[in-house]
């Protein structure tokens, strides 16, 4: 994904930062597909709301009805695709994409937020940094994946690096850690979180604990904890996995603030994840990520006729499901090489002699 023609004559500049010395011409297409459609909004939200509410229920009857617990946790995985589906809508209006109405989209972003556990304005404001600093090392270290270069883990004390290894465990980064995000860590405000922040995240908080109180009254608390807890681990999952994978890829974009431009971040360092059909359904395209980044006005149900319309945004070699597993081993960001490496990399060329690489 690296050898992307980004040549033409001058047009605008990148949306979030200086794009470089001249912008493709096609940059300024996207404008036309950054339209909301109230009524694709809708059947989103229909779409999204009445399958996930109706797993939920039907999860509840298996557990009134003395079905083997199994039957519940499993589904809990569908109930948890839905999830994630309702988290890209709630993303969409992070962005403003989704409806015309900042009201509309505010109070919708607001109550899915509650649903998926995350506060709307807190998280809409580190989702913005990462956008306006994706691919810059000199920038890292809101709403994004922890990553440090080669040198700077050398540079670090050993209990550093250990708990650098243990946060990019697979075990870790994409099982309790999630589920440990999304429970715990989202309860409480970022360090620099301002008034509207920090009352995002108490309201949420609040209508979190009294949804528990109510649903645990009315079913009991075992079938909350049941019906809820799953499903929850299983979209964190997902989502986080989703996350990742987004920008964590080989080959993939980082450069430091001098070097960096925002075109090239946008089209070499977010993927363009070819997923099957359902998973591109149920993630709200978010695999055309080279796109989001380009232009994050564009509504999610917007990002496939863009792409069709746009033959540049057809990148040679997409990231494939299959291809996207080997991420998991990347861990480092070799700055000599330009390129992610695993540690197990880093300790071969410690091992080797520099004349007989």
């Amino acid at each position: 994904m690296t050898n992307v023609d980004v040549s033409g004559p001058a047009g605008p500049p990148g949306p979030s930062g200086p794009a470089g010395p001249a912008s493709p011409a096609w940059l300024a297409r996207l404008k036309d597909f950054a339209v909301p459609d109230a009524k694709k909004a809708t059947v989103q939200l229909i779409d999204t709301l009445v399958p996930y509410f109706s797993t939920i229920i039907l999860m509840y009857l298996t557990i009134r009805w003395g079905a083997p617990i199994w039957v519940t946790l499993a589904l809990s995985l569908p109930a948890g695709c839905f999830m994630v589906r309702a988290f890209i809508l709630f993303h969409d209006c992070c962005h403003g994409s989704f409806l015309k109405s900042r009201r509309a989209m505010d109070v919708i972003g607001s109550l899915l937020g509650v649903l998926t556990f995350t506060p709307y304005a807190e998280w809409r404001h580190s989702h913005g940094i990462h956008h306006s600093t994706v691919g810059n090392l000199d920038r890292r270290g809101v709403g994004d994946v922890w990553t440090m270069t080669v040198e700077e883990y050398r540079a670090n004390p050993p209990f550093r690096r250990f708990l650098y290894r243990a946060y990019r465990h697979p075990v870790i980064l994409f099982g309790f850690g999630p589920f440990f995000l999304f429970l715990l860590i989202n309860r409480f405000p970022g360090k620099s979180a301002k008034k509207a922040q920090k009352r995002s995240v108490v309201l949420t908080d609040i209508a979190i604990l009294a949804i528990a109180a109510l649903w645990s009254l009315a079913i009991g608390i075992r079938a909350y904890l049941l019906i809820q807890m799953p499903t929850l681990f299983f979209a964190a999952l997902v989502g986080i996995w989703l996350f990742y994978v987004q920008h964590q890829f080989d080959p993939t974009y980082w450069a430091r603030s001098e070097d960096w431009q925002s075109l090239e971040a946008s089209m070499t360092g977010s993927s363009f994840y070819k997923l099957p059909k359902f998973m591109q359904w149920i993630s709200g395209n978010i695999g055309l990520h080279h796109i989001h980044h380009l232009m994050p006005r564009i509504p999610n149900y917007r990002l496939q006729a863009c792409i069709d319309a746009i033959p540049e945004l057809r990148l040679p070699n997409p990231l494939t499901f299959g291809r996207s597993l080997a991420s998991v081993s990347l861990n480092l960001w070799d700055e000599a090489g330009r390129r992610l490496v695993n540690f197990r990399e880093l300790h071969f060329r410690r091992s080797v002699p520099a004349h007989s690489r």
